[in-house]
């Protein structure tokens, strides 16, 4: 079946907010999609009504497995587009995301299949979030906060947490990509800044709040 691009959105907001395994509000919703919570409410009885939403009296609103099964479709086509532009087109990484969120309501199966085939099946985007297969199954990986890491242990940097294009401009220019390996040589009690060493580089400060953003893995010496 295929749903409008308006429910899409919805779907794939609720998933985000990790309503495939937990309720979501209303007005929760209203505010990650920037709307009325009315409007919301209309919607998501429309696809309750489709059996993508499971309701719970008095806690909100989940996905029901086909509605997950939905939503990992979505996440699937937005992050095999983000890839394609990124690494075929080169497009910045902070420029993917708005013309993914165009691309990913594409409903042929046969394009995004052949789209992951032409890719060669890339298991993450170029954010570090994994990419679902066809069957909807994601690989997890093993990451933590960069605020968690230890003085003087090299890492390498895995995903970002917020991908609005502003942060990622300022990681882009500071030289802090997805592979960057890294290690945080001081902290600064005053704001909790961190001062930070990437090989072949001066040291430099980042901001607590965008190392807030930062995930990272360890990473072996060369």
């Amino acid at each position: 079946m295929n749903y409008s691009s308006t429910e899409e959105n919805y779907i794939k907001a609720i998933y985000n907010l990790r309503g495939n395994v937990q309720t979501v509000g209303t007005n929760e919703l209203a505010d990650v999609l920037d709307t009325k919570p009315a409007s919301v409410t209309d919607m998501l009885k429309k696809l309750k009504s489709k059996k993508l939403l499971h309701y719970e009296k008095y806690q909100g609103f989940k996905l029901s497995p086909e509605g997950r099964k939905v939503a990992l479709g979505i996440v699937r086509k937005h992050r095999l587009w983000e890839y394609f532009l990124a690494e075929i087109l080169e497009f910045e990484w902070e420029e993917v995301h708005d013309v993914a969120e165009e691309l990913e309501h594409v409903s042929s199966r046969k394009l995004i299949d052949k789209l992951d085939e032409f890719l060669g099946h890339p298991r993450f985007d170029p954010h570090g979030d994994p990419i679902p297969d066809n069957m909807g199954r994601i690989q997890s990986s093993s990451q933590f906060c960069l605020t968690k890491l230890p003085l003087n242990t090299l890492v390498e940097v895995s995903s970002v947490g917020s991908q609005s294009s502003e942060m990622l401009e300022l990681l882009r220019h500071r030289n802090i990509l997805i592979g960057t390996k890294l290690e945080i040589k001081r902290r600064f009690g005053f704001d909790n800044s961190l001062e930070v060493k990437i090989r072949n580089m001066a040291s430099f400060t980042i901001s607590e709040q965008l190392a807030q953003n930062i995930f990272v893995k360890y990473a072996r010496k060369a």
